[in-house]
C-alpha cells in the first residue's frame, strides 16, 4: 500500500470541504487503485489527509490525469500558503486498519531512526489492543524513507479514547510502548474530531 500525505493551513473551509466532495463524487470512479482516504483540520487550522492507493505507480497515474490537475488547481485555492505533499511508499494496516465509522482519529506525524522497527513495534501492539482498549478500531502507519512517518489510529469516540489513555496496561504491552516511545522522536498530532472517512467504492 502507498499513502501521500497532503498538508496545509486552510483559509477556506467551507469550500475545501466543498472540492474533497467534488472529488469523491466525480473524479474518484476514475482514479484506479484508489483504496481511500482520511481528512481533516485541528483546531489551529492545518489540514491534512492521508491519501491510499494500491501501488505508487496507481498514486502516479491519478496524478497526471487532466481532470485531477483542474481539481486540485481550485482546492488548492482554499489554503493560505503552500501546500506539502509526503509519499510514503511502505506503508500498511495493524489491527482492523481503521474504518469509516470512526469517530474521532488522531494522526501522529515525526521522523525516527529506524521506521522498520516501529513499523514491527506497532503491529505487535495492535495485536494486543482489542482486550485493552476496545475504543481502538484500528490504524495505519507510513514511511517516507528518509526517516519521516506518519501514523493514524482510528477510536470509536474521543470520550472513550480519553477515558482509556489512563487505564492500566499489562507489562508486555507496556514493554512495547517504552521501546516505541523513544524511536517515534518528536511527534507532532492531528486530533480529528470531524474526520472526513472516505473508502473506494
Amino acid at each position: 500500500m502507498f499513502i501521500q500525505v497532503i498538508q496545509g493551513k486552510v483559509s477556506d473551509q467551507p469550500r475545501l470541504r466543498e472540492c474533497m466532495d467534488r472529488w469523491t463524487e466525480e473524479l474518484q470512479p476514475g482514479a484506479t487503485g484508489y483504496l481511500g482516504s482520511t481528512s481533516g483540520t485541528r483546531a489551529d487550522g492545518t489540514f491534512i489527509a492521508l491519501v491510499r492507493f494500491d501501488s505508487e505507480e496507481a498514486a502516479r497515474r491519478n496524478s497526471e490525469r487532466p481532470e485531477q490537475g483542474a481539481w486540485w488547481t481550485e482546492t488548492e485555492r482554499c489554503f493560505d500558503g503552500p501546500v506539502s505533499f509526503m509519499d510514503c511508499p511502505d506503508a500498511t494496516t495493524w489491527l482492523g486498519g481503521g474504518s469509516d465509522d470512526a469517530g474521532f482519529v488522531q494522526i501522529m506525524e515525526g521522523h525516527t531512526t529506524d521506521a522498520h522497527r516501529l513499523q514491527e513495534l506497532m503491529i505487535e501492539a495492535g495485536d494486543k489492543l482489542p482486550g485493552v482498549r476496545p475504543e481502538i478500531i484500528g490504524g495505519t502507519f507510513a514511511a517516507a524513507g528518509d526517516g519521516g512517518y506518519v501514523e493514524a489510529v482510528y477510536f470509536t469516540t474521543e470520550s472513550e479514547a480519553r477515558a482509556h489513555e489512563k487505564i492500566t496496561v499489562p507489562d508486555d504491552l507496556r514493554s512495547l510502548f517504552e521501546e516505541e516511545g523513544p524511536l517515534m522522536g518528536e511527534v507532532d498530532y492531528f486530533d480529528l474530531r470531524e474526520p472526513m472517512l472516505v473508502s473506494a467504492r
